[in-house]
C-alpha cells in the first residue's frame, strides 16, 4: 500500500489508521503530549526523523485538524494540539503501555538511542530532589563514540537543559554506565543499585546527589506500569 492509498473502509479504526498509522505520525504527537512545541524541540524527541519528513508530517497533522501552528512575524512557529489532538492522549499514552506491559525487555534493550534517552531524561527530572545553585550532572557511555559518549544536564531555578557538549561549568557528579543499562534504569527494567552491584553502573561527585539519583532521575511515564512480559 502507497501512503496515500486509503484502506477503503467506512469503519472508524480505518479512518483513524489512515491519518495515524503512518510512519513516525505516533511519535510526533506522543513529543507534543509531552511539551514540546517548537520543531527543533521535536526533532530532539525524534532524532531519526529527518526534518523534511517532520515538516510533512506537522503539515499533514494541521490540515486533518490535529496540530494547530501558531505563525510568528520573526518566522517560528509553535506547534499545538487541537481538542482533536489532546483527545488522542489516552491512546497514544495507551500504545506505550501496552508495549511496557507486556513486550520482552530484550526488545526494548535492543533499540538504544542516546539523543533520545536523554532528551527523555531532561524533561522528567524532579528538581525537587535537586539543589536550588546551579547543579551540571554529566553522563558518560564510554562505549559510544566521541559525539555520542558524554551529555551534560544543567538544572537551575527549577529548568533543566541538556548539553551534548561540555558547557563549561564545575561538576556536582559524574555518571558513568553503559547505554544499555542507563536505558533499562529509565524504563524501570533495572534499578541505579541494581546496575551499580553488577559493575555496569559508577556515580562520582557530590554524595547527597548520588544518594538520591533514583528520586531525581525521574524516570520514563512508562517506567510504574506493571510488566507482564520477562
Amino acid at each position: 500500500m502507497h501512503e496515500h492509498e486509503g484502506y477503503g473502509q467506512f469503519c472508524p479504526v480505518s479512518m483513524a489508521s489512515e491519518i495515524l498509522c503512518s510512519r513516525w505520525t505516533t511519535l510526533v504527537i506522543r513529543e507534543m503530549l509531552c511539551g514540546s512545541v517548537r520543531f527543533n524541540e521535536l526533532r530532539r524527541g525524534v532524532p531519526k526523523m529527518s526534518p523534511a519528513l517532520l515538516s510533512k508530517r506537522l503539515r499533514e497533522l494541521e490540515q486533518t485538524g490535529i496540530v494547530i501552528v501558531d505563525r510568528f512575524p520573526n518566522g517560528t512557529s509553535r506547534y499545538r494540539l487541537s481538542e482533536a489532538g489532546e483527545d488522542l492522549r489516552p491512546i497514544i499514552m495507551g500504545l506505550g503501555n501496552w508495549a511496557q506491559r507486556w513486550m520482552e525487555s530484550r526488545l526494548f534493550l535492543q533499540k538504544l538511542d542516546p539523543s533520545l534517552l536523554m532528551w527523555d531524561m531532561r524533561r522528567n527530572v524532579d528538581t525537587s530532589h535537586l539543589p536550588r545553585h546551579r547543579c551540571t550532572i554529566q553522563f558518560l557511555y564510554p562505549e559510544l563514540s566521541a559525539s555520542q559518549k558524554s551529555w551534560w544536564l544543567v538544572v537551575e531555578n527549577g529548568v533543566v537543559d541538556l548539553c551534548n557538549f561540555d558547557p563549561g561549568y564545575e561538576l556536582d557528579l559524574l555518571v558513568r554506565s553503559s547505554l544499555k543499562s542507563m536505558t533499562a534504569i529509565w524504563m524501570g527494567l533495572s534499578t541505579v543499585m541494581q546496575e551499580a552491584d553488577a559493575h555496569q553502573l559508577d556515580v562520582q561527585g557530590d554524595p547527597d546527589l548520588a544518594r538520591t539519583i533514583q528520586k531525581w532521575l525521574g524516570l520514563s511515564v512508562f517506567a510504574a506500569v506493571p510488566r507482564k512480559a520477562p
